[in-house]
């Protein structure tokens, strides 16, 4: 008989009391069961004013996909083809977030790919980018790319195509799913503003996560409402099925540990276990996964601790390493964390259970690399306005009302400086008009005091 790492003899014993006791167990639990279903967790939050669109199976009448424009479609089991206009200078990436409905059934073959082509039909480099599911039907990404190198495929200007599959094993669910498209361009390096050639291999250092005192800090429900954070220890809650979405400013030089604990829950049964039972992923800021890590749970303790990132560095996407290539461009990373569906079997379905999310940003700023456009338009980059909002711990919406207000007062502000301006000036012009009819004090006197004196 197997014991499971790090729970000694007591998992041995765990199954044998599960035996003897399932029978004193049962009644409750059906009384349970006969109860309410508790409401589920709430589902992905669209992206507001996403644009409707329908792929096609083919190129043949595919509908165009702008930059910086986030649509919606829905994708059954198959190919969804959508049509790009690209220059030939810049690389630019197209992803999909597929959402399955709660209660959906997903195995360890399904999944979702992109992948960038030519207008002959051929991949572009390094394409397709694909995720896969696990034993949950959670929010899942993958992004294909155009990458801008120097004689390489793909570089002409001219019409592109970008391909979404879904995979579905015999025995999932294969109705239609909604999924969220988004293309994302970054501009072309000034004349040597970027280096060219990959990095160094440096080994990441083992991370060294903080150990503070827990924030509260809430997630939300995908990438369109993700919540901020920076360096340190946040609390959150979770229920069975559900994944919370954060997002994490990673600037040039920068680099990212990040661990989740999961917290021992209320247990309906004496045993239980799930194997993906805790799940953390971490995705690039164009929706890209970079690496994820689970771990089975008992509803007792577990926790998930994802590998250090390199520091971010234009140079990485040239490496020839999977784990270095995506911490290509500064700008929000995202942490996804999931509690696994199967949970609920043996805890408290409408209990949340206590979710630790240790975060450190480590690593020196690094200058930007010289970009002939502007990096923050394009959706990339770290300022001042990302590094406050990790600060104060806010979702994308709530960023965007806080720049919306700041906006307004400045705008006030404006407005007020204005009127008194327009104010002293008709004062001014009242006064010399005042002098010149000789209605007023000589030209010796204080006009001012003079005009506080009638007024």
């Amino acid at each position: 008989m197997s014991v499971r790492r790090g729970r000694g003899a007591g998992a041995v014993v765990r199954p044998v009391l599960a035996a003897a006791l399932v029978a004193f167990w049962l009644p409750g639990a059906a009384r349970a069961e006969a109860g309410p279903s508790p409401a589920p967790p709430p589902s992905y939050s669209a992206a507001e004013g996403a644009r409707r669109v329908e792929g096609r199976p083919s190129t043949a009448d595919a509908p165009l996909l702008e930059t910086g424009v986030v649509y919606e479609d829905t994708v059954a089991p198959g190919e969804r083809v959508y049509r790009l206009g690209l220059d030939g200078a810049s690389t630019v990436y197209v992803s999909a977030v597929l959402r399955p409905p709660a209660g959906s059934r997903v195995g360890y073959s399904d999944g979702v790919e992109v992948e960038v082509m030519t207008s002959a039909g051929r991949a572009c480099p390094y394409n397709p980018g694909r995720a896969s599911f696990g034993n949950d039907p959670v929010p899942l990404a993958a992004a294909g790319q155009r990458r801008l190198e120097e004689d390489s495929e793909c570089q002409a200007p001219g019409t592109y195509y970008a391909k979404v599959t879904r995979s579905a094993a015999e025995d999932s669910d294969r109705a239609a799913w909604p999924v969220e498209l988004l293309v994302l361009r970054e501009p072309a390096p000034a004349a040597g503003g970027a280096p060219v050639s990959p990095p160094p291999v440096v080994p990441s250092p083992s991370p060294v996560l903080p150990g503070t005192d827990p924030v509260p800090r809430t997630g939300g429900t995908g990438f369109n409402d993700a919540r901020a954070l920076g360096s340190g220890v946040w609390r959150d809650e979770l229920r069975p099925g559900q994944t919370r979405f954060y997002r994490v400013p990673l600037d040039w030089g920068q680099r990212l540990a990040v661990g989740a604990e999961i917290a021992k829950a209320r247990m309906t049964l004496p045993y239980g276990s799930a194997s993906d039972g805790l799940t953390v992923s971490l995705y690039t800021p164009y929706r890209g996964i970079v690496d994820s890590g689970d771990t089975p749970y008992d509803g007792q303790q577990a926790a998930v601790t994802l590998p250090g990132t390199v520091p971010v560095a234009y140079a990485n996407r040239f490496s020839d390493r999977t784990e270095v290539r995506p911490l290509r461009v500064a700008g929000w990373y995202y942490v996804a964390v999931t509690l696994g569906g199967k949970v609920r079997e043996f805890t408290e379905d409408a209990s949340s259970v206590p979710l630790t999310l240790r975060v450190d940003v480590g690593g020196i700023r690094a200058a930007e690399p010289a970009y002939r456009e502007g990096l923050a338009a394009a959706g990339f980059g770290v300022g001042a306005a990302e590094r406050a909002a990790a600060k104060e711990g806010l979702t994308v919406p709530e960023a965007a009302a806080r720049e919306e207000d700041r906006s307004l007062m400045r705008t006030v502000a404006g407005a007020g400086f204005g009127t008194g301006a327009l104010l002293l000036l008709g004062l001014g012009g009242w006064l010399l008009l005042a002098r010149r009819t000789g209605a007023g004090p000589g030209p010796g006197a204080d006009g001012v005091a003079w005009f506080r004196s009638r007024h």
